[in-house]
């Protein structure tokens, strides 16, 4: 009985150390999933003398928690996020894992003289991003990318994890068949695909859809509304691996339709499904940390470490340079996106069947993905916003959003309730909620000032903490959270290099822009606004960070209208091509900030040349 006790004693002060320590190894710019998995091999048999072998145990938890971290991203992920990114992100993670795998293989078979078959298992295992990795980096970072880039990277990664699993389990039976039979079976192979991702993507979207109309429909109590939808996750996740389809495209799918749709509890089951999923991510992370034993990594450190830079450094950049060739990425963003390719808990997790299945050199193939996860951690996961500043990608930070909190309205009805928390700093301070230009149809129902109701309503002005209640259609809440949101600071241009270096109105013509700035237009270009010209580029879907060159400058998507017209076109007169060096490392801000000692040296050595 007291093993019983000490097991969640155990098991509930290392999660709370995961997250104190994650929280402090943030602030110290260290990256948190490094710090989650070196938790759980500090606390190991080699470290704190906690044993931990069980393949079986762990491979149930882990594949728990990341269909649970799947349906957190698929539910966090618009609609207008697929429409951006779609295609790219489809062929990512299709051919993007297929290509990786290859080139990891090769560098396998040759560093460890393996058979083909396991060579490829091993680029198998390493081949795809981690969803994970890349939903909670973006997150954790607050870095704000071209949104084109940002939108491939994650839903690349919500997508890859079929097409990494089914290689895997693929090179996992060809290695217990001994390795033969690989032409023999590969109409066996495409039909099992087929189940796995046609399979997955119709339980996805119809267990989404059926959860969206449960949800609406079922009168229960508030807090059990995300109970119901994180055991509806779990059930469609093992539902779908039982008839053979991928869970975890189900999983993303069904969130990606609940989170599009309105339904009750929405502000609730965010909430909820944030903390659930960096409790998985937790848990998945201290137990494969557990799982592994240092000694048995000794062996396999170095080749290890060879094979986690080739993917780094080669094969990840040439899957992504030759998926993205067909769209319009920069060679820049094409750079980043090679870059930001994380490996997580997901090839750790990927290495365990082989563990299951008892095949020879299990745990150096164990090992092997342990190593490569942990440099791309450290060597990716460390240094993604330096580059992304290197490569003049970083945009300006976004405002910080408004403290809202949605309060259930009777399904069917055309209106929300919203309230919202008057933050410093915000348009609403001071002001009275006459003052204030208020979308069409929103109606003010209480103002409470310290838990009390304000007398006057409408004429009395709002301060800093005042909690606002109001009824408004939904297409006017976007219009209130500006009001009520805090104004970004001034005086503040970091990434304001990668949007130009002067901002014009996307809605003045072209020509005007020609003669201004000596451009010579094109003929066909001459009716058309600069908003115009750049939409025509982008299919009429351009978003902020997109950028066109014309003629010898660059104009930049910089900002858009609620109806996603561009506004503001940022105006770079010296293109990242023509730059030096120098000023790619420290951006315009740096460069202005030396310029005047450039100046000064300059003139100096022009006088000693006269002398």
């Amino acid at each position: 009985m007291d093993q019983t006790f000490q097991i969640i004693l155990i098991g509930a002060l290392l999660v709370l150390f995961a997250i104190v320590a994650g929280r402090v190894s943030s602030r110290l710019g260290a990256p948190v999933l490094l710090v989650f998995l070196g938790l759980g091999m500090l606390a190991g048999e080699d470290g704190l003398g906690l044993r931990y072998d069980d393949a079986s145990g762990a491979f149930f938890v882990c594949s728990v928690a990341l269909a649970v971290i799947l349906f957190d991203g698929g539910l966090r992920t618009q609609l207008s996020t697929i429409r951006l990114a779609g295609a790219p992100a489809l062929t990512l993670a299709t051919l993007g894992v297929v290509v990786t795998a290859g080139v990891v293989a090769l560098a396998a078979w040759a560093v460890f003289d393996n058979t083909p078959v396991r060579a490829f298992l091993i680029g198998a295992i390493v081949a795809s991003t981690d969803a994970a990795a890349v939903f909670f980096l973006l997150r954790l970072q607050k870095l704000e990318i071209a949104r084109r880039v940002t939108a491939t990277l994650e839903v690349e990664s919500g997508l890859n994890d079929p097409m990494a699993i089914f290689l895997t389990l693929s090179a996992v039976a060809l290695l217990k068949l001994g390795g033969a039979h690989a032409d023999l079976d590969v109409l066996v192979a495409l039909r099992d695909l087929t189940i796995q991702m046609g399979g997955g993507a119709l339980i996805g979207l119809a267990g989404g859809r059926a959860l969206v109309w449960l949800v609406n429909r079922l009168e229960i109590e508030a807090g059990l509304y995300p109970v119901l939808v994180v055991v509806a996750c779990l059930a469609l996740f093992a539902g779908a691996q039982l008839i053979h389809a991928s869970g975890f495209l189900a999983v993303y799918l069904a969130g990606l339709t609940l989170g599009n749709n309105r339904h009750r509890g929405s502000q609730l089951i965010l909430r909820f499904h944030d903390g659930l999923a960096w409790l998985a991510q937790i848990a998945m992370l201290v137990i494969l940390g557990l799982l592994v034993n240092p000694e048995r990594l000794i062996p396999v450190l170095l080749p290890a470490t060879v094979i986690a830079l080739v993917l780094v450094f080669v094969a990840r950049p040439v899957a992504v340079f030759l998926c993205l060739w067909p769209f319009r990425f920069t060679a820049r963003e094409k750079a980043f996106a090679a870059w930001v390719g994380l490996r997580g808990a997901v090839p750790i997790y990927l290495a365990l069947p082989a563990l299951l299945e008892k095949l020879p050199e299990a745990h150096a193939v164990f090992g092997i993905a342990f190593v490569v996860v942990l440099v791309s951690l450290a060597l990716q996961g460390w240094t993604v916003a330096p580059v992304a500043r290197f490569l003049n990608l970083a945009l300006p930070p976004r405002p910080e959003a408004a403290v809202r909190r949605d309060v259930d309205v009777p399904v069917g009805a055309d209106r929300d309730i919203v309230g919202y928390t008057v933050m410093p700093g915000s348009i609403a301070v001071t002001r009275n909620m006459a003052e204030l230009t208020l979308p069409p149809g929103a109606r003010i129902l209480a103002i409470l000032r310290q838990g009390v109701v304000v007398e006057g309503g409408s004429t009395t002005p709002l301060q800093p903490r005042d909690y606002v209640l109001i009824v408004v259609d939904p297409e006017g809440i976007h219009a209130l959270d500006r009001i009520f949101a805090p104004r970004p600071r001034r005086g503040r241009d970091a990434g304001l290099a990668a949007i130009g270096e002067f901002m014009v109105d996307g809605r003045q013509k072209i020509g005007d822009l020609g003669r201004l700035y000596g451009l010579e237009v094109k003929p066909e270009h001459a009716q058309m606004t600069i908003a115009q010209v750049i939409g025509a580029e982008f299919s009429g879907h351009p978003v902020v960070g997109d950028r066109i060159t014309y003629g010898p400058v660059e104009l930049v998507v910089r900002t858009q209208d609620d109806d996603g017209a561009i506004v503001g076109v940022g105006l770079e007169l010296e293109p990242e091509a023509d730059r030096p060096t120098l000023a790619r490392l420290i951006g315009a801000r740096g460069m202005r900030l030396i310029e005047p000692v450039r100046s000064r040296l300059v003139r100096l050595a022009r006088r000693r040349r006269k002398a």
